[in-house]
């Protein structure tokens, strides 16, 4: 148990994640010793930063969905990984980890002898994904040795396919860069650079938007930033009265309060950049030693915020029409009689940036605004729909977020509910054909759909 704890927290870690597999390729490169240890150190503090960078993000995002709610008057559920994440741990903790490193291990081999060579660091959401499995397959009578390996085969295959069905829009946010998406909010990504390209025709870039010159300074990502995050807090702050603001801040004033909370969270997202700039000038030139000498043709897949520096104007604007997608999804489930699903800063921010980000890619500005508010409305109905899946477990006042989350519990909780394990038996055996047949049908390509 000891050394399950261990290998649960190094794996669920993407700092070590991506400095062992840095280090392992320097080491295959036959770099030299100093070479390997700053090459290994540069992704960890990157991916340091980039946690302490979020964090800064979280914890002022918290107090904005409270003064949101408050001043709102909403109540309902609010989909938080983290929280699903610690009541699964309780019942299902075991399972979890196994089916974590199980997963991680199923990542490598598909990487190593198929055309997916997607390997996945963002380590959390393998975790949350893990998860995710323990409880569907538990809720499905699956115990024991069987739940894990089936669980671990479908987090390492969905780890490898899920960077492969987007690579070619993920080639254009970063104009070529070795890199693919490592984030289970991925399907809602895919879908906004889609629904970029039939909406987008003739759209400005975002980041080419013109402004005049005593505008120029919004060009500059940290002030814009600031002050349009200010402005959110404001309102809300208003919204929400002096009085239960200054219960969040400890009696300070509750306009400067919400000031402060803006302008940190812009510190957080400048602090997010740099360490994104960090993790990419080590991590890309050591993946050439994993792919030339461990695992031929390997492409990283890393987490949705190492995006953000491509288009940091579509990850304001991806923010903004993804929540307000989300309001418009929850005024939907309230209308329709269905579960309240509160929008969730943190899923919204992350997930609507991103999306934003792929839909500019193909789209423009159009794109960003018409794919982030899809992908909004999807963070309010998919967990909404993952709910009864979960519910058998004492899940039932909290959900996964993200999209990835959404659609493969739906699926499994569905077909083992329909056809019991047989429908489970049915979907392994459509994945093992999703990973063979390329291998057959794609000969002349080294990684499937990472070309240009």
């Amino acid at each position: 148990m000891v050394f399950l704890d261990f290998l649960k927290d190094i794996l669920s870690e993407p700092a070590f994640l991506m400095g062992l597999i840095s280090c392992f390729g320097l080491i295959a490169l036959k770099s030299p010793a100093h070479k390997i240890l700053t090459g290994t150190l540069g992704p960890i503090l990157g991916y340091l930063m980039l946690s302490a960078g979020a964090g800064v993000i979280v914890a002022n995002l918290d107090p904005l969905s409270q003064m949101i709610e408050t001043g709102f008057h909403i109540t309902g559920v609010v989909p938080n990984n983290e929280a699903v994440t610690s009541v699964a741990q309780e019942v299902l903790g075991v399972e979890t980890m196994s089916i974590l490193v199980v997963g991680l291990i199923f990542n490598l081999l598909i990487a190593r002898f198929t055309k997916y060579k997607y390997i996945f660091l963002t380590g959390h959401h393998s975790f949350f994904m893990a998860c995710l499995l323990s409880a569907v397959l538990g809720a499905l009578n699956f115990k024991g040795f069987v739940l894990i390996l089936i669980g671990g085969f479908i987090l390492g295959a969905w780890s490898a396919i899920s960077p492969a069905i987007g690579q070619k829009y993920t080639l254009k946010v970063t104009d070529g860069d070795e890199i693919a998406m490592g984030h289970f909010g991925s399907l809602g990504y895919y879908l906004s650079a889609w629904i970029g390209s039939l909406v987008g025709s003739n759209s400005l870039n975002t980041e080419e938007i013109k402004v005049s010159e005593k505008w120029n300074f919004l060009r500059n990502t940290t002030i814009s930033t600031a002050i349009i995050m200010v402005i959110f807090y404001i309102i809300a702050a208003i919204a929400a009265g002096s009085e239960f603001v200054t219960s969040l801040s400890g009696g300070q004033n509750f306009i400067i309060f919400a000031i402060l909370s803006g302008l940190k969270f812009a510190v957080g997202v400048a602090i997010v950049y740099a360490g994104v700039r960090m993790i990419l000038a080590d991590l890309i030139p050591a993946f050439e030693g994993v792919s030339t000498k461990l695992i031929p043709n390997a492409v990283p897949a890393v987490d949705c915020a190492v995006f953000f520096p491509y288009a940091p104007t579509a990850v304001i604007i991806g923010f903004a029409f993804s929540f307000f997608g989300g309001v418009i999804g929850m005024l939907i489930l309230g209308a329709i009689g269905g579960v309240l699903i509160i929008p969730g800063m943190v899923p919204h921010f992350f997930c609507g940036a991103t999306a934003g980000i792929f839909g500019n890619a193909t789209g423009g500005r159009k794109g960003a605004i018409f794919g982030s508010f899809v992908n909004g409305l999807l963070l309010s109905f998919l967990p909404a729909l993952l709910l009864p899946v979960l519910g058998n477990l004492g899940f039932s006042n909290t959900t996964f977020g993200d999209v990835d989350f959404g659609v493969i519990g739906i699926i499994l909780g569905r077909l083992g509910q329909l056809a019991q394990s047989i429908g489970v038996y049915g979907l392994i055996v459509v994945l093992m054909l999703v990973l063979i047949i390329p291998s057959f049908t794609n000969k002349s390509v080294d990684a499937i759909n990472n070309q240009q």
